[in-house]
């Protein structure tokens, strides 16, 4: 994110490449820079003659050098952006000769997504000298909170802990989907909001009261009543609640407890770090500690372990997932 602001903080004070190289696994960035050039850089007038998009499915590599060496029309620049570049990995190396001397009065844009170039090749150094080469890379589910407090944060807003958690468990680490729905939720709520749970279920249809949230916290307690509150829940509406994504959440939240248990300092800030989790859910894991002691936490990941491979269809025989999650709490309880 920061790389990003500073992309951006060049690009305003005048200091624009000849060529910038977008690669990696997170999109998000990547449409985000790209989008902020072929808005800012020219003028609306100048956009007609001086500014193209290609695609990599239709163009060469040499016809992306073509038109990179073009001159701008009544302007100081031309602007060249190529999407789904990665189309052409196979020969995207030919494009270090034009970056060996880069058109100056051209303005070269690569959105390379979902793949890198090999760094120790000839584009990869070639760029760094006369141009920018960008990495957007995937967070990580438990990075993905913080990102969208500091997002809300630069928009004048805040987001309440569990809030932001209904939406990357629903939503997982794409940035891109969170980020659409966080501009409907701008939409609605006046600056200043602090979003709650009640305004993700309202404005987004994610349940506050039944989801993989809530059953992970139902469990942790001892609340059989709850967790199978919850879980029929699941069982009726399967579509939004695929087992492999609770089965998944469940492993990861056994095996951090099991973490926990393993720490020698359980000092509060020390755990929040040591299990990469938000400080405001360390207690989830003090209360499940005490009703789940180590050997039992073992036992509740091999379960899950066997219950992944169940709800995948492996020596199942067809039974509803439903009924597997039923069956997979009976034995997490038990």
């Amino acid at each position: 994110m920061d790389d990003v602001k500073q992309i951006v903080t060049d690009i305003k004070k005048g200091n624009i490449k000849p060529i910038y190289f977008l690669m990696g696994e997170e999109p998000y960035y990547i449409d985000a820079i790209s989008e902020y050039i072929e808005n800012n850089i020219l003028a609306e007038e100048e956009k007609g003659f001086n500014q193209m998009v290609l695609y990599g499915r239709d163009v060469s590599v040499d016809d992306i050098i073509g038109n990179a060496k073009r001159y701008p029309m009544m302007a100081e620049r031309q602007v060249v952006i190529v999407k789904e570049a990665q189309d052409l990995s196979r020969t995207i190396e030919k494009l270090s000769n034009y970056a060996e001397n880069p058109q100056p009065t051209t303005v070269l844009v690569i959105n390379y997504k979902y793949k890198k170039i090999d760094k120790r090749k000839a584009l990869y150094k070639t760029i760094k000298k006369s141009g920018v080469v960008f990495e957007s890379k995937k967070l990580y589910e438990n990075q993905v909170s913080d990102w969208i407090r500091r997002v809300l944060s630069g928009q004048k807003y805040t987001i309440s802990p569990k809030a932001s958690q209904m939406l990357v468990e629903f939503l997982g680490t794409d940035l891109s989907k969170i980020n659409n729905e966080l501009e409907k939720l701008k939409i609605v709520l006046p600056e200043g909001t602090q979003i709650s749970p009640e305004h993700i279920e309202e404005n987004i249809g994610i349940s506050k009261d039944y989801n993989n949230f809530e059953l992970r916290k139902a469990i942790g307690e001892r609340d059989t009543v709850k967790a199978f509150k919850i879980i029929n829940y699941f069982a009726d509406n399967p579509k939004d609640n695929p087992m492999v994504v609770t089965v998944s959440l469940l492993f990861n939240f056994f095996s951090q407890l099991l973490h926990f248990h393993g720490l020698h300092d359980k000092n509060p800030r020390n755990v929040a770090s040591a299990l990469k989790i938000n400080p405001y859910f360390v207690n989830e894991y003090v209360s499940a500690a005490r009703h789940f002691p180590m050997r039992k936490v073992s036992h509740v990941v091999a379960t899950l372990r066997e219950f992944d491979v169940k709800g995948k269809g492996v020596n199942s025989n067809a039974v509803p997932q439903g009924d597997l999650l039923k069956e997979l709490l009976v034995r997490i309880f038990s």
